[in-house]
């Protein structure tokens, strides 16, 4: 169990506990899980992440699907291994996926004052220590990643200020239909923004503000790269199952086999 993290004065809130073990686990089963529906998850704006120190940290995206939350855990054991990620959830949502309460998921009760509370307690709580990172998904519902202006909600503002020195990394989202049977992830990180103690002072509007810009900035990079569909643009985290399957493909092989080609279970005749 995770020790007591002081908040304030006369106040402290304890961190889920997290199971080392079952979040070892948990991560193969994504990879299989992520593997079985969608053809890759291609990553890109990752090369930044080698110079975010080790000060609180936040990397806040878009919210385009329930998917999210085990994409976040699956991301974050690839290029955030030396720290526990913790993220908030719906809390009757995360009665429904209680194992991921033993995963660094919090639940917090939507629109409602205890519900806020829960959250700057337990989001303070988080980036007080240093092997932690907060993942959220700021906008706060379900949003298509086509909708401009990026919107989010103060909670996280709200966050920042109470903590002052915060490193806050854009992350874009989107789930995509290329060349094959099964979609996309598609997945951009984008130029981190940062907080200084002197940002407390800042109305919460401000901090919104630069949150969505950098969010937004993200968003579009990865829209742009996503039209293009061009796989090269991106590096390759997991490859899924490829092919139609069926009639059609041993149709596809049995051809190639007569013509003496490599037989090819790609629409595009090629992949990577």
């Amino acid at each position: 169990m995770s020790s007591p993290t002081t908040i304030a004065p006369g106040r402290a809130q304890t961190l889920p506990a997290v199971s080392p073990r079952l979040a070892a686990w948990f991560a193969r089963y994504l990879r299989r899980y992520f593997a079985r529906n969608f053809d890759a998850i291609r990553v890109s704006g990752h090369e930044s992440l080698a110079e975010v120190g080790s000060g609180p940290l936040v990397i806040y995206a878009n919210h385009p699907s329930w998917w999210d939350p085990i994409l976040f855990l699956l991301l974050s054991r690839e290029f955030f291994p030396d720290r526990i990620a913790y993220g908030p959830m719906d809390a009757d949502a995360l009665e429904k996926y209680r194992i991921l309460a033993r995963l660094g998921i919090f639940g917090v009760e939507q629109e409602s004052r205890a519900g806020a509370i829960r959250f700057l307690n337990t989001g303070e709580a988080v980036l007080r220590r240093p092997d932690t990172a907060l993942w959220i998904t700021a906008e706060g519902e379900f949003t298509d990643p086509r909708q401009r202006p990026v919107l989010l909600r103060p909670g996280l503002s709200h966050l920042i200020r109470r903590v002052g020195t915060v490193t806050a990394i854009p992350l874009a989202v989107e789930y995509t239909f290329w060349n094959e049977r099964l979609p996309e992830v598609l997945v951009g990180f984008g130029d981190p923004v940062a907080f200084s103690h002197s940002d407390q002072k800042k109305p919460t509007i401000d901090i919104t503000k630069r949150l969505e810009q950098g969010l937004e900035a993200a968003m579009d990079c990865l829209e742009a790269k996503a039209s293009s569909r061009d796989a090269a643009a991106f590096s390759t985290l997991l490859l899924g199952r490829i092919g139609v399957g069926g009639i059609y493909d041993s149709w596809r092989r049995l051809i190639a086999s007569v013509k003496g080609d490599t037989f090819d279970a790609s629409h595009g005749g090629g992949r990577s």
